[in-house]
C-alpha cells in the first residue's frame, strides 16, 4: 500500500496513493489507522484524492479509522472523494456519519473547531 504521512500538532494528514480500495489494500489502511491512534493520533484526515474506485471492504477500513478517533474524542475526516467514491457512501448511508470535506484546508479547520467544542464541553464539566 502506497501512503504519505503528513503529522501536525493537533491532526495527521493520511492521503493514500492507490487508485483502489479493495480487498487487497483494505486490511492495511484498517491496520495503519488503528497504529496511528494507538500512537495517540486521535484526529486523522484521511485524503483519498487518488482513489477512484472502493468496495465494501474498502469502506469497512474507513469506519474503523472513523470509530478509533470517535473512541478517543477525536475527529476522523475524509477529504477530496471521488465522484464514485462519493456515490458509494451516499448509496451506503455511510455520508450521515461521516465527516467528509471537499477539501484538506476544510477538513483541517472541521478538526480545530471539533477540538475546540470538546474543549469547551470538558471546560463546562468541571
Amino acid at each position: 500500500m502506497k501512503y504519505t504521512l503528513e503529522k501536525n500538532e493537533k491532526y495527521t494528514i493520511f492521503q493514500l496513493h492507490e487508485e483502489k480500495l479493495t480487498s487487497l489494500v483494505a486490511p492495511d489502511l484498517k491496520s495503519e489507522l488503528v497504529k496511528l491512534n494507538a500512537e495517540g493520533e486521535a484526529n486523522i484526515i484521511l485524503d483519498l484524492g487518488d482513489v477512484k474506485f472502493t468496495d465494501s471492504s474498502g469502506l469497512s477500513s474507513i469506519l474503523i479509522g472513523n470509530r478509533v478517533c470517535q473512541n478517543d474524542n477525536g475527529t476522523f475526516v475524509l477529504t477530496k472523494l471521488t465522484e464514485h467514491v462519493m456515490k458509494l457512501i451516499q448509496i451506503s448511508q455511510l455520508h450521515t456519519i461521516l465527516n467528509i470535506t471537499p477539501t484538506v484546508e476544510e477538513a483541517i479547520d472541521l478538526v480545530f473547531m471539533n477540538s475546540l467544542e470538546n474543549d469547551l464541553t470538558k471546560e463546562g464539566e468541571e
